[in-house]
């Protein structure tokens, strides 16, 4: 069985740089530990991805299409099959003062919007800022170690996959004639990131799910008891 676009496919993959070894990304806890990677607020989990829909690099897309259930293939890209090409125009020196006005204070390796691009702090002196809007792993050649754990196929499992995805836990999932309504309990902690992922998680829905035409979140809030409640 091959996949098509469209599919709802979870996968484990390990991502190394191929020129020293080093793991750069994993969806397997035990060995992000073992490699000096792990990260507390990542989940270690199968990762969804919708086959066509620009979840994966295109050569990873293409070989994903062409596997099965429970397969595990290792695939190794050039750079150019990867994230292209470092550009050195991609590099530039911008004075401090344009941060100070957007309320940053930069620092290397940090990330920031520069109008709509993304790009890293190279280096900060007492007037300029260099930083470059290449991808971290532009000019490297890569190693992929993927693995098919399943394909989600139901619609109601297909929203809480994707709620998953975006750190959302869905209470229920109810869908008919179109419409999906989906049930976020008081134990998630509304704040701005669930806000935000909140809206990704919807946009996610109607573009991934074509036969869903409405999407009805209902949200659940508790009062925090307090120390002194007798309740």
């Amino acid at each position: 069985m091959s996949f098509s676009d469209g599919d709802f496919v979870k996968i484990q993959y390990n991502l190394w740089r191929a020129s020293d070894g080093e793991l750069i990304q994993t969806t397997d806890r035990k060995l992000a530990e073992e490699k000096g990677i792990y990260k507390e607020d990542r989940k270690y989990t199968p990762q969804l991805v919708v086959v066509g829909k620009g979840n994966l690099l295109k050569s990873i897309d293409a070989v994903l299409k062409e596997m099965k259930i429970g397969e595990e293939k290792k695939v190794e890209l050039e750079a150019k099959d990867a994230y292209g090409e470092r550009s050195k125009d991609l590099v530039q020196v911008m004075p401090l003062s344009e941060f100070r006005k957007r309320d940053m204070d930069p620092y290397p390796g940090m990330q920031v919007d520069l109008d709509g691009t993304i790009a890293t702090v190279v280096s900060v002196n007492s007037s300029r800022v260099m930083v470059d809007a290449n991808h971290p792993l532009a000019g490297q050649k890569l190693a992929y170690e993927i693995k098919v754990v399943e394909k989600v196929e139901k619609e109601g499992e297909k929203i809480k996959a994707l709620a998953e995805s975006y750190d959302l836990s869905a209470e229920g999932v109810e869908a008919s004639s179109g419409t999906v309504k989906v049930r976020f309990g008081a134990e998630i902690k509304k704040d701005a990131d669930y806000f935000l992922n909140k809206s990704r998680f919807t946009a996610a829905v109607m573009e991934y799910m074509p036969e869903v035409k409405k999407v009805v979140v209902e949200e659940e809030y508790a009062r925090e008891k307090s120390e002194n409640s007798k309740d």
